[in-house]
């Protein structure tokens, strides 16, 4: 809290209030809105919550109009290019790159817990065949918040760290499981000895070369790393708000992938791979569909293209090109994704040389690539948002943790702008 405040006055009663402002480290400071309502009558009234600040977090900075991403004051493209996911996992946690032994301890804690209870398998095959996988996923996370509920403990930092453990070891193991369930293949064991990258792709494609699993890990825990957090989005502030309650970590991230399900969120990547495929199904070729996006009064729009944050390039776009174009590379021509890999880089032909595209600073974003590499690596289009949870968790469970620890720590509760009847005497039935 600084000296700084902003003076609002009533126009109908000439009562007026000082608004402290709290400064940011980085971004606009914000006001401090609290006493409003108990000073003046009146509430903030901001639908979408996009120019409200309704937590403090020292985990993810973003600044759209600059195009940057900092994990803990880490520069994303710094991680990407010298970290792990596991060893962002650690940072977004805690706060800090971990030393030697931290990291040891940390990974062997998570691999110590992928011995995920084999009753999920069950609940996995509950579900017909064709059943979208973030219901499933979603089911798991309730299970295993029935099965840990009994110790439920919010306030105790043990209690804590084993369910952020648990949680970010299970949810790659669920995901393998299901992707097992997808093919109709057997339901494969983890392995202790690797990554979380590593042993997503070996239960998820146990059959490939060596070489490709290794090329497929790195890829996988580069989409991880780029995922793992992105400040207050809705799935974010959900987690934190059922959270709040004081309920289940587990339950808390349920609700999370619930609302990251959903196709303005989570989705995304699924809605390029459709474009892609409708563009390569169709008789028209990619210029045609370009001047139907320039078109105002054409309804169609190229998925994939800008972001709502970020005014510039979306950073993470540009570390998963790179891994884009290495797969692409790897494609011979009969490979029956090529033909829709070519559409794409026709797209991103276009988005990054033609004025209408560049000067509206619509670029290729994150998930324009991330679903043309899981495409590549072999994920199913109804997998990608599970993919996308997994690395979220992660991010889910730093604000979990980060919210318990608060000093301010309340459950959250939203207030409204009324705007339904007055008063209204009940009559009876015969009388209306």
């Amino acid at each position: 809290m600084t000296d700084k405040k902003i003076t609002i006055k009533d126009g109908q009663s000439d009562n007026e209030i000082d608004l402290p402002v709290i400064d940011s480290i980085l971004g606009p400071n914000v006001v401090d809105m609290r006493s409003l309502e108990k000073n003046l009558g009146y509430l903030s009234h901001d639908p979408g919550f996009m120019s409200t600040s309704s937590c403090e977090s020292k985990i993810t900075f973003i600044d759209g109009n600059e195009g940057k991403l900092w994990y803990r004051g880490y520069p994303i493209e710094e991680l990407a290019e010298n970290s792990s996911f596991l060893e962002t996992a650690y940072l977004l946690l805690y706060g800090n790159l971990p030393k030697i032994n931290d990291l040891k301890s940390f990974s062997r804690d998570i691999c110590n817990s992928y011995d995920v209870d084999n009753s999920i398998k069950n609940i996995i095959e509950v579900f017909d065949i064709d059943s979208h996988p973030m219901a499933i996923m979603t089911a798991c996370l309730t299970y295993l918040s029935a099965k840990y509920h009994s110790d439920l403990d919010i306030k105790n930092k043990t209690y804590r760290y084993n369910s952020t453990i648990n949680l970010i070891a299970s949810v790659p193991i669920m995901a393998a499981w299901i992707l097992n369930f997808i093919h109709k293949k057997e339901f494969e064991n983890p392995n202790k000895n690797l990554s979380i990258a590593e042993n997503f792709i070996s239960m998820s494609f146990p059959n490939i070369s060596d070489d490709q699993k290794k090329l497929s890990s790195k890829a996988m825990d580069i989409i991880f790393l780029l995922h793992a957090d992105h400040e207050q989005n809705a799935s974010t502030s959900t987690v934190r708000l059922s959270g709040s309650s004081e309920t289940s970590p587990y339950a808390a991230i349920a609700a999370g992938i619930s609302t990251l399900w959903g196709p303005t969120h989570g989705g995304a990547n699924e809605a390029v791979i459709n474009m892609l495929e409708e563009i390569k199904n169709s008789d028209k070729d990619v210029e045609h569909y370009i001047n139907m996006a320039k078109d105002k009064e054409n309804p169609f729009r190229l998925m994939g293209f800008g972001h709502r944050i970020y005014k510039n390039y979306d950073p993470r776009a540009k570390i998963i090109q790179k891994i884009a174009h290495e797969y692409l590379k790897k494609l011979d021509e009969q490979n029956p994704n090529k033909p829709l890999f070519d559409i794409a880089m026709k797209l991103e032909k276009y988005a990054l040389e033609d004025d209408y595209f560049v000067s509206r600073k619509l670029y290729p974003n994150v998930d324009f690539y991330s679903g043309i590499v899981l495409k590549a690596i072999g994920i199913p289009q109804s997998m990608y948002t599970v993919i996308f949870a997994l690395a979220r968790t992660v991010g889910w469970a730093a604000h979990w943790n980060e919210m318990i620890e608060d000093t301010n720590f309340k459950i959250g509760r939203p207030r409204q702008l009324y705007t339904g009847k007055s008063k209204t005497s009940y009559k009876k039935i015969e009388d209306r």
